[in-house]
């Protein structure tokens, strides 16, 4: 998770990742960054993010991200 937040930082060094719950609903993120988050998290964690995977759920805080990359990681 420490990783994610420092990606997460990276984009945004002004949000509050670990509390923050509505990244998308609240226009936090942008389809950019969703871009590059995708990129990022592709690399560091070696999962593939899919278009299904690509949903505001998925992408509204830290913690539903990390829940995720921890699926992905398990399917493989």
């Amino acid at each position: 998770m420490e990783k994610l937040l420092e990606i997460l930082t990276d984009l945004h060094s002004d949000v509050d990742f670990e509390t923050e719950e509505n990244l998308i609903d609240d226009g936090i993120l942008d389809s950019m960054d969703i871009i590059s988050l995708i990129t990022e998290i592709s690399e560091e964690y070696d999962v593939t993010i899919t278009a299904k995977d690509i949903i505001p759920a998925n992408f509204n805080s830290a913690k539903a991200l990390y829940a995720l990359i921890e699926r992905l990681s398990d399917e493989d």
